[in-house]
């Protein structure tokens, strides 16, 4: 039979094209999907500033939990934290008395924002950290004074800056004007470096008797040893080597490897059920294709195993090759995705791709089994009927589908009802957001199984319309019911890809539109600044004549256990002038260092004493004073600012609220004029500002987009297979005195049917996810948000999709019938 297989395929290498393609694309999805997972996992950020430093002493930038798994089993389990954690001071003295170490060098990290300059990656050291990186001053000198700064020379080069040069630098003490009385030889290319005195430096970083990170010089090669050894008693810190240094360099690296493995991970999670779904598809629609070529095998005494053994074979064949090609592809397009992250701000420069072997190993293997077993469960049936009841079933068609077929469906039907119920109950967008996209997977797999039941029925109501056209209409729906199959394999892909791109847009525009409309609701303030204001610009602005009240807001993260929440740092003091949070219970005039406000829905309640987790690793324990309802706008937590402020790399306020009597924004602006590159909105431009920055919608539509785009190419695919595959019907209506026109016309019609169909139940299973999701993001305040202009985007590119794949291959099918004929 392998020996047949392979004849199979020489012979009917139009047929097997689509299953190729289908195959090829989903081994690319894959390994693209797991280059992203494999990064995630095993990828490392190369030191810059701690470059030239052999050991680097750190704060531990992960939370540690308990987590009890039953029976009295327990795990640990950590998690990182949001930002940089500090170690004492004092550790550097106790290392550097090591007598297999030569020197140390400390180093403290603060924000420094140059006019025009990144406000990412932007930072403040003193002068005593240049040895980490093995700075040396190409020009000028080192800073003495206050006023003084020497800059890396990619940062001078970029702001145009020498020795000699004023400028001014925003702190987070405030705008000071500083000169340059250095310029390094060496550049960073992932960030911006601004060299202060050393006491200045401390000064400005605001961590009494902490710094950063301590590097280690050694006389010794036991250096390493010797300081573990040393610290064993300082559970706090870390000592790193090697590429580990990266990870004390860029905190947030950390981070940005579990957001990838959880991208990676949901993304090709999906892109896998979506190749199963069309794969299965290809492959059936192409045995249905050959039932006439399995019914003359099976009446010549070849046996359905034997007939099995060489659909598999081909499956087998196929998928090795596609899988082998597509796993190859999908190595740069892991690339590419990486580098849209990059640019999107979920990875960091410095934390290259990782383009490993298993990947594409994975995907390969994926690739071939699902071909072999999606052409094993196609095969059962023309393989199970008796030889005679095949060649009749080849020539009509199966009757109905199999009961285990309608079972099966409905058990997946039934799976799409409880997973649609379950999104009522999931308020968070990590949670909601993959249950949401796996519904519409089964709906979609539902409608899969029970196509041709789907099929006729959606004939039998859209083909009385279709009567009108004598000839073309009435060719079309006697077609459409004697190949239910036919239509239901393309309208399967068509319905999938209409439901996932209306799920991709509108779950990200709902959770804006609704995160939007909490905060316009919520912010009674006058007129926002920001951002990055530093404390002096709340200063300024709390002196001009009639300001009452100058909110300063902090956004940050905290983890509750291993729980990760969103937090927004607020100054109590007359806060109702500028908030409303929609407070549900409690009194947030409460709020202080000790205590906090929550967001409903997230299992606290008053009184609550809970234990936290700051962003830079501290602990801190708070009593839940207050519960309100727009925590979507507002975030998981609210605290008090102080408490925050001193926990975080950037402790510039994102926004200052200010509420007063007769405020112009002339006014205020005139108050900031020592504080250039600080904006001055009112309430409404604020709005507007924040609803536009959508970098999570970006991130959304750069990862699923590509399943939509595989979905876009197998309804492409499905369409030329079945119309390549009618050729002989057509030669036999020519024959009968059709023309081409009116064979077109018919096409036309199947294919007008098919998108009306598929819109139908796209759109269908599309509410009644994000109808569910809506409810549940937004505990209810707000519904489903969709743009029209996108929503007909959506539906004109399918319609157009299916047009072209079925013009295309009708051109090409209708040239020979008419000449034989």
């Amino acid at each position: 039979m392998l020996g047949l297989a392979l004849a199979t395929l020489r012979h009917r290498r139009a047929g097997f094209a689509g299953a190729f393609v289908a195959l090829f694309c989903a081994a690319a999805l894959v390994c693209g999907c797991g280059t992203l997972l494999v990064t995630g996992l095993v990828g490392t950020v190369r030191p810059e500033r701690y470059a030239a430093a052999p050991i680097v002493v750190s704060g531990d930038q992960e939370v540690h939990a308990t987590v009890d798994k039953g029976k009295g089993k327990t795990k640990e389990k950590s998690k990182p934290i949001a930002d940089r954690a500090w170690v004492p001071a004092a550790l550097a003295d106790r290392v550097a008395a090591l007598p297999s170490v030569r020197a140390v060098a400390t180093e403290v990290t603060f924000p420094a924002l140059l006019p025009g300059g990144p406000d990412r990656g932007a930072w403040g050291h003193g002068w005593e950290s240049a040895p980490l990186a093995g700075l040396v001053l190409a020009a000028g000198r080192a800073p003495a004074a206050d006023d003084e700064v020497v800059l890396d020379a990619a940062t001078a080069a970029r702001a145009h800056l020498a020795p000699g040069s004023a400028t001014a630098v925003r702190t987070p003490a405030g705008t000071l004007g500083v000169r340059v009385v250095g310029v390094t030889a060496q550049g960073f290319a992932d960030q911006s470096a601004v060299f202060f005195a050393t006491g200045r430096a401390r000064a400005l970083a605001g961590h009494d008797g902490l710094v950063g990170a301590i590097g280690v010089f050694p006389a010794a090669p036991s250096a390493a040893a010797d300081v573990r050894a040393l610290l064993a008693d300082s559970p706090g810190a870390v000592v790193r080597t090697g590429d580990g240094r990266g990870g004390a360099e860029f905190p947030d690296a950390a981070g940005a490897g579990v957001r990838l493995v959880s991208m990676g991970g949901v993304l090709a999670g999906t892109s896998l059920l979506v190749a199963l779904l069309i794969v299965v598809g290809t492959f059936g629609l192409s045995v249905q294709q050959r039932q006439r070529e399995i019914a003359v095998l099976r009446a010549v005494a070849a046996t359905g195993r034997q007939v099995r053994k060489m659909i598999g074979g081909e499956a087998l064949l196929l998928g090795l090759s596609a899988g082998v090609l597509g796993a190859i592809a999908g190595l740069p397009l892991g690339s590419w995705l990486h580098g849209r992250f990059v640019a999107l701000g979920v990875a960091p420069a410095n934390l290259p791709v990782v383009l490993s072997p298993f990947p594409a190993l994975a995907a390969a293997a994926a690739t071939l089994l699902a071909g072999w077993g999606a052409a094993r469960i196609s095969a059962r049936r023309a393989t199970a009927v008796k030889p005679v009841e095949a060649l009749g079933e080849a020539e009509a068609g199966p009757a109905r589908p199999a009961a285990a077929r309608i079972v099966l469906g409905a058990l997946a039907a039934a799976g799409a009802v409880v997973l649609t119920v379950l999104l009522t109950a999931l308020h968070t967008d990590q949670a909601a957001t993959p249950v949401c996209f796996l519904t519409v997977l089964l709906w979609c797999t539902a409608l899969s199984l029970l196509g041709p039941l789907v099929a006729r029925a959606g004939t039998a109501v859209l083909g009385l319309p279709l009567r009108a056209s004598r000839v073309g209409g009435w060719l079309a729906v006697q077609h459409l019911r004697a190949g239910a199959h036919r239509l239901a394999a393309v309208v399967v892909p068509l319905t999938l890809l209409i439901a996932m791109a209306c799920a991709i847009l509108f779950t990200q525009t709902t959770t804006g539109h609704a995160a939007a409309a909490q905060r316009e609701r919520g912010s009674t303030a006058d007129f926002v600044v920001g951002p990055h204001a530093p404390a002096s610009a709340a200063e300024a602005l709390a002196a001009v004549p009639g300001v009452r009240t100058v909110t300063r807001v902090l956004h940050s993260q905290v983890r509750d256990g291993l729980t990760r929440r969103s937090v927004q740092a607020v100054t109590p003091e007359r806060l109702a002038d500028t908030l409303d949070l929609g407070v549900t219970a409690g009194d947030p005039g409460r709020l202080a260092d000790d205590t906090a406000a929550a967001a409903d829905g997230l299992g606290y309640r008053l009184g609550q004493r809970v234990r936290l987790t700051l962003a830079d690793g501290t602990p801190a324990e708070v009593t839940v004073v207050a519960l309100y309802g727009r925590g979507l706008g507002f975030g998981d937590l609210t605290l008090a600012h102080h408490l925050v402020a001193a926990h975080v790399d950037v402790p510039l306020d994102d926004e200052l609220l200010v509420r007063g009597d007769g405020l112009t924004r002339q006014s205020l602006t005139a108050a900031l004029r020592d504080e250039p590159g600080l904006g001055v909105l009112d309430r409404a431009s604020a709005a507007s500002s924040a609803a536009a920055n959508r970098t999570g919608a970006q991130i959304g539509y750069v990862s699923l987009g590509l399943i939509i785009a595989f979905v876009a190419i197998a309804v492409l695919n499905t369409l030329a297979m079945g119309i390549s595959a009618r050729r002989h019907e057509f030669a036999a209506l020519a024959l009968a005195g059709a023309t081409r026109r009116q064979i077109r016309r018919m096409l036309g019609w199947e294919t007008a049917v098919a998108v009306v169909l598929a819109t139908a139940l796209g759109l269908a299973v599309a509410l009644a996810v994000l109808t569910t999701y809506a409810e549940g993001i937004t505990r209810g305040s707000a519904g489903v948000a969709a743009s029209g202009a996108e929503l007909a985007l959506v539906l004109l590119g399918a319609a157009a999709l299916a047009a072209l794949g079925t013009w295309l291959p009708a051109h090409a099918a209708l040239r020979g019938p008419h000449r034989r004929a």
